[in-house]
């Protein structure tokens, strides 16, 4: 249990430079890099920590270079990381085979875990178990109020970084921005099982894909199985259950079954394809999620938030010290190039996989050109030439050697 390091009265007594909330990867990694340069910063989040959330768990070529870039090279395998070296990718019983070398796995409690007590160690004030909603503007500074339990207090910065996720609520009272939700937008779930076939081994990702859905597996640090999905909402009402629709998946790709997995606590997200608009206003800045997502395939997801956070610490920083309109503009321009870009490939991908035939037809041409994906791929996963990975397909059956 990472434990506050202090109480919400000391809190609204001081006046602070920089408020972030949501203290995932986007919120715990900008915390960090605008503290270690000096200003007051307060990190917020509903939650209590460690805590477990839908995810794929991976961190991919891009996510690596930027922890190498702040110092953190070696978090991951301090936490006991699993390095990725292969990618399975079925449907209809058609499977191809990727080799990569830049991946790791390790799961979301550690690694969150991991990266806010890399922000505490720099001087971050931490508050769990904390909501957050906007309040006035007061000329140089922002109001927050938050809610711990049953206690209340309003909170002075100069500046916000809101990370609060998917399913926010900072601006339930407030006009704008924004929240558009794409239509026909998929779900994600995601559940962790102690024990799995053998044929989910170690050191790679499985990725099952279906017309309505698709379902990726990986071992994580403990053993145990990491299962992701994101589905069409209809599907899993058709089955009454994401467990049932992801066995679904996964006997259509030929992938082994895995006994009970109906019976397990799946966990649900909000409709995953959303933006928010806009993404900054007089004294906040909108990054992670909460600015904005599509549905992730291979660790992008952890990719697109380390990038916002390390992107906007400058901002929040020039921010905070003189605020000027000229900052939201930025904001957005740097957002768009920084995360907005790569997501539209994710994007683009996840509507192949929505077409049965598209997707087959997909593994059928990757059996057939193995580099075909190199480029696509290094451009999702890397910023630059670092860093770059053996991407290479084979038409062959699955190894576990």
């Amino acid at each position: 249990m990472i434990s506050p390091t202090l109480n919400l009265e000391l809190a609204a007594a001081r006046l602070w430079d920089v408020l972030v909330v949501g203290a995932g990867p986007a919120g715990s990694l900008a915390a960090r890099e605008i503290a270690r340069r000096g200003l007051q910063v307060l990190l917020v989040d509903k939650a209590s920590f460690p805590r477990w959330k839908v995810c794929g768990c991976c961190l991919n070529g891009r996510s690596r270079q930027i922890l190498t870039a702040v110092g953190l090279r070696d978090l991951p395998a301090q936490l006991g990381g699993v390095p990725l070296r292969r990618l399975m990718l079925a449907s209809r019983k058609r499977r191809a085979r990727m080799e990569i070398q830049a991946g790791i796995a390790v799961s979301r409690p550690a690694f969150d875990g991991g990266l806010l007590e890399a922000a505490l160690k720099m001087g971050t004030d931490f508050l769990p178990e904390t909501c957050a909603s906007l309040g006035q503007s007061a000329g140089e500074t922002r109001t927050v109020v938050l809610r711990q339990h049953e206690r209340t207090a309003e909170i002075k910065s100069r500046l916000v970084l809101l990370a609060d996720g998917l399913g926010g609520r900072f601006f339930q009272r407030a006009r704008r921005p924004e929240m558009v939700i794409e239509k026909n937008s998929w779900i994600g779930a995601g559940v962790v099982v102690p024990s799995a076939p053998e044929f989910y081994c170690t050191h790679a990702i499985f990725m099952a894909c279906g017309s309505h859905g698709y379902v990726g597996l990986v071992r994580l640090e403990d053993g145990h199985l990491n299962i992701a999905a994101a589905f069409d909402p209809r599907f899993v009402k058709h089955w009454h259950h994401p467990g049932r629709a992801a066995e679904t998946i996964l006997a259509d790709a030929g992938f082994p079954p895995i006994v009970g997995l109906s019976q397990w606590d799946w966990r649900g997200t909000p409709p995953l394809t959303r933006r928010i608009s806009p993404r900054a206003m007089h004294r906040i800045f909108v990054l992670g999620d909460a600015a904005g997502y599509v549905q992730p395939f291979t660790g992008e997801g952890i990719g697109w938030a380390l990038a916002a956070g390390l992107a906007v610490s400058d901002l929040a920083i020039r921010g905070a010290e003189q605020w000027h309109a000229s900052l939201e503009r930025e904001w957005h321009h740097l957002y768009q190039k920084t995360v907005a870009s790569r997501q539209f490939l994710c994007k683009a991908l996840a509507l192949v996989l929505r077409h049965r035939i598209l997707t087959s037809a997909m593994i059928a041409v990757l059996f057939r050109f193995p580099k075909a994906a190199n480029p696509f791929l290094r451009r999702l996963h890397l910023n630059s030439a670092q860093l770059r990975p053996n991407l290479q397909f084979k038409a062959s059956s699955w190894d576990r050697n």
